[in-house]
């Protein structure tokens, strides 16, 4: 089974292809370009090194929020046109899941921390079992810190915090986590679209994935311009 993963949820773009238990190829890249001006570049560039026939893909893998607004949109129609010209399925994979999916073998608690603005964060608490089995502690959200925060440390165990999140609110960290706490590495703490592709295999083998027609992003909030909407009609 050959699964296409694409991210560009957050600062990072990222493509990998993954063939059964094998990364046949990722490009990912944290530099301040656009993911539009990035990911079919790239996307291209990875085709041609690996000498990808995109009609050999099973399905495609993509981190469908939270995140960058524009960044999903971006990745998701990517996602779609593929989809819709190969006629394959779409897995849409949690962003939140896809980075903590990094750790896998880790462990302790992991809690990947997206940046979210306002004072929010988007994450979620996760774990490995000792067979590798990945478990959700709790899910996807968008919340203010503390509140993460007080979860962690009514756990009582060890956490790894990860994502673009780390260097805003390091300071909050350090002051109010209780528990033993690190930080990931460089090489594991930005989004890998070869995680993506690996935990998207896992959902579809489940048949969890949709057509690519009806894939869309989960943004969990309201846009800002869709905020600002509301407050004028008073509805906010």
């Amino acid at each position: 089974m050959k699964i296409l993963g694409i991210d560009g949820s957050g600062l990072v773009a990222s493509v990998a292809v993954v063939e059964d238990d094998n990364l046949i190829g990722e490009y990912t890249t944290g530099y301040k370009k656009t993911h539009s001006q990035t990911l079919l570049p790239m996307l291209d560039a990875l085709g041609t090194m690996i000498e990808l026939d995109l009609n050999s893909i099973d399905a495609i893998a993509v981190a469908a929020g939270p995140g960058s607004f524009t960044g999903l949109r971006i990745a998701s129609a990517t996602a779609k046109g593929i989809g819709l010209s190969l006629g394959c399925p779409i897995v849409s994979v949690p962003t939140v899941d896809a980075i903590a999916f990094n750790m896998w073998g880790n462990s302790g608690i992991i809690c990947p921390i997206m940046d979210a603005r306002r004072g929010q964060v988007y994450t979620g608490l996760y774990s490995f079992s000792q067979d590798g089995s990945f478990n959700v502690l709790r899910q996807q959200c968008a919340v203010d810190f503390h509140d993460i925060a007080a979860d962690i440390n009514a756990r009582g165990e060890a956490v790894t915090f990860l994502g673009d999140g780390v260097p805003v609110f390091k300071q909050l960290i350090e002051e109010l986590i209780t528990v033993p706490f690190r930080l990931a590495p460089a090489h594991l703490n930005r989004q890998h679209a070869s995680s993506v592709a690996t935990l998207g295999a896992i959902y579809y083998k489940n048949g969890e994935c949709d057509t690519a027609a009806d894939h869309r992003p989960e943004y969990l909030r309201l846009s800002q311009a869709e905020r600002e909407r509301l407050e004028k009609e008073g509805k906010a």
